[in-house]
């Protein structure tokens, strides 16, 4: 979906009382339960101004927003993706490494490159379960976020991919270079992450959010910044770059959430320094555990170097 689908804002009528989102939603726009269900998923359905689950309920004369699916259109034709790399491909799935700029899917506002259309245009056939724009995608990277992604290429392997997604068996290892140095040097953060509640572009942690927990050590550290490495126990929007942004330690880069222009200037950094370097497992085949890692890009590398060279 290269465009937004029409915007809806309307008071929940009261006959919707305790209704699920993705019931009420089937009911008010005459939507299959399923279309319904992915639109919470993707983070398209607002009550009074947050972001709700398909499986919350309903309160009658709360105010409900909705970006509905775009009218039916031609597709566009996949585009191959340069620097999309493929890591590991098999009958059920395909590793790859993603470069910056690269989006994982279709979603309104962006027109930029896909993950899903690099790999269309590359002539892989991935799997056909999920929204028509996301088919096959288990997880995402931020369009400015680098590294692993898995895409399912088979039926079964979507469904076993998005339950170990959603049990949190899924080992997500990320690298981050955040600004000064985290106290303590290793721990865990558990807070909460809903919409910003005036920028809604945003992220924020919110009271009342979505439970989002983030386990970080730190494995080196320069004069003014140290490197991190990550492990996500949730997988919220924007999770990493909330959470350390709240500990005022922002990714270097990373100006939406607050970090210092100056300093990614300085090491030659254009987007948040946010790799996602480790990814692991159970194949959906056999349930063998599999791992795969990524170096980092130059830009990023690029950056480090300068910081090593000054200590």
């Amino acid at each position: 979906m290269s465009s937004p689908g029409p915007h809806r804002a309307l008071p929940v009528p009261d006959g919707l009382e305790g209704q699920r989102v993705d019931q009420g939603l089937a009911r008010l726009f005459g939507l299959s339960r399923a279309v319904a269900a992915e639109l919470a998923d993707a983070e398209r359905v607002w009550v009074d101004g947050r972001v709700r689950g398909k499986g919350d309920r309903l309160t009658g004369g709360s105010w409900l927003e909705v970006e509905l699916p775009p009218p039916p259109g031609e597709p566009p034709a996949p585009e191959p993706v340069p620097g999309l790399t493929v890591v590991h491909d098999d009958d059920d799935v395909v590793v790859v490494d993603k470069p910056v700029g690269v989006a994982a899917h279709p979603s309104p506002g962006w027109d930029g490159p896909t993950v899903v259309g690099g790999l269309a245009a590359a002539g892989y056939r991935i799997s056909t379960s999920g929204a028509a724009e996301r088919q096959g995608v288990v997880h995402r990277l931020d369009a400015a976020t680098t590294g692993l992604m898995v895409v399912a290429k088979s039926e079964r392997a979507y469904s076993v991919l998005k339950a170990a997604f959603k049990e949190r068996t899924v080992d997500k290892g990320y690298h981050a270079l955040v600004q000064g140095h985290p106290d303590p040097s290793r721990g865990t953060i558990d807070a909460p992450i809903d919409r910003h509640p005036r920028h809604d572009w945003r992220f924020a942690v919110v009271t009342g959010g979505r439970p989002s927990v983030t386990h970080y050590e730190v494995i080196e550290a320069f004069a003014a910044a140290s490197l991190v490495d990550i492990h996500l126990e949730t997988g919220r929007t924007h999770q990493i770059r909330v959470h350390f942004s709240a500990l005022r330690h922002p990714c270097v880069g990373d100006t939406t959430y607050g970090a210092d222009p100056t300093l990614a200037a300085r090491l030659g950094v254009s987007r948040q320094w946010l790799h996602a370097v480790r990814l692991g497992f159970a194949h959906p085949a056999d349930g063998h555990w599999v791992e795969f890692t990524s170096a980092y890009p130059a830009d990023l590398a690029g950056a480090l170097a300068i910081l090593r060279a000054e200590s």
